[in-house]
């Protein structure tokens, strides 16, 4: 069987970290898989190395600053479509917007719903629900908001977890531990969040929610790691920037962290609140949990059903706070509750599950033909 899976981006947003570990886990199976995406920034390859049993195809995407993110949005569609070869594969599967509308008739994961305010999004998200002739969702809980919104059905396939990667990070063996010791060095006492400065994360929220948990713990530090995204939030981060002022907080923002690094420095944090507003399963939480990190999470009926009781939930700043504070306590038997949950969540298992799915869908088309 001939896969191809497209994503928009080299860099480490959710969505493509899903794409290479999918694609890396059906290469084991035996099946030829491509990558295709899009090298922006002047990129020739991804944020890590790929597993040489999965080929890779990085389309040129040379950076215009000038477009505005409507432009850019067309163009990125362009690019892909003019660059994709149709006809080479039995399955092609979009993980995004962008990818569906350059390819055209696929399968397509929707790892989230959203709702954009710039039209050129707002038609590349639409057509990217309702033109693919298959749907397959991370979550029962997005997979019901499609059927809402559409009247369209989507398979589950739940996320995996690089569960070793991060547990070994966690762990008491020389090298990880030097690695933790290191971060602590150099962040101090520390609450991460993972995802950058953006409205979907809720980042305003976590900062007025830290404000009233520093107050009595004032030794910790809010770091933020990640956030390189195709979206212009100039004006969110204005606007954080503006309010961490006024709470007389002051964040450390690391941008993009190395893929090797990363494991360490979640597994050196005392929590990791995750506080978006939407997501379709919550990878960073669930790696958090991996590493026996205890994670506060938005309440959403989307983490209720991945996360269960191996986080705690809120909804406000101040009862984000308190559910905060409470995570400073040491609770062994929710953290071994969360490490169970993320070892359950294998990417062999996500890539079975996919295999037979594509098997389906073939045999449907066939039969249609």
């Amino acid at each position: 069987m001939r896969i191809a899976l497209l994503t928009y981006s080299t860099k480490p947003r959710g969505g493509v970290v899903h794409t290479l570990n999918l694609a890396e886990a059906l290469a084991h199976t035996g099946a030829d898989v491509t990558v295709w995406t899009l090298g922006r920034g002047g990129d020739d390859g991804f944020f890590r190395p790929v597993d040489p049993a999965v080929q890779v195809r990085v389309v040129p995407f040379p950076p215009d600053s000038s477009e505005t993110v409507g432009r850019r949005i067309i163009r990125s569609i362009a690019v892909l479509r003019d660059a994709f070869p149709s006809g080479e594969y039995d399955i092609v599967h979009a993980q995004d917007c962008i990818s569906a509308n350059a390819v055209g008739h696929c399968i397509r994961t929707i790892h989230h719903l959203d709702q954009f305010t710039t039209p050129e999004l707002a038609r590349c998200h639409e057509r990217a629900v309702v033109e693919p002739y298959a749907r397959i969702c991370v979550s029962a809980a997005v997979a019901d908001e499609v059927y809402a919104g559409w009247r369209l059905t989507a398979t589950v396939i739940p996320n995996g977890v690089e569960y070793d990667r991060f547990a070994t990070a966690a762990s008491d063996h020389p090298v990880p531990a030097a690695s933790r010791t290191a971060w602590q060095r150099k962040l101090g006492r520390y609450v991460l969040a993972v995802g950058g400065i953006e409205p979907r994360k809720g980042s305003i929220d976590l900062l007025d929610a830290f404000a009233v948990l520093s107050r009595r713990n004032p030794e910790l530090n809010l770091v933020f790691a990640g956030g390189e995204t195709l979206f212009d939030y100039r004006d969110y981060r204005e606007r954080f920037d503006i309010r961490a002022a006024e709470l007389g907080i002051r964040p450390t923002v690391l941008g993009t962290v190395d893929h090797t690094e990363l494991p360490a420095l979640l597994a050196s944090a005392t929590m990791v609140p995750f506080f978006s507003t939407k997501e379709g399963f919550g990878l960073a939480a669930m790696e958090a949990l991996a590493a026996g990190i205890p994670v506060v999470a938005r309440d959403l009926p989307v983490l209720r059903e991945v996360f269960g009781d191996t986080v705690s939930y809120a909804s406000t700043p101040d009862a984000m706070a308190a559910a905060m504070a409470d995570a400073l306590r040491s609770d062994s038997v929710r953290a071994e509750r969360g490490r169970t949950l993320a070892a359950g969540f294998s990417w062999g298992r996500a890539a079975q599950a996919h295999l037979d799915f594509y098997r389906a869908a073939m045999d449907q088309r066939l039969r249609h033909e």
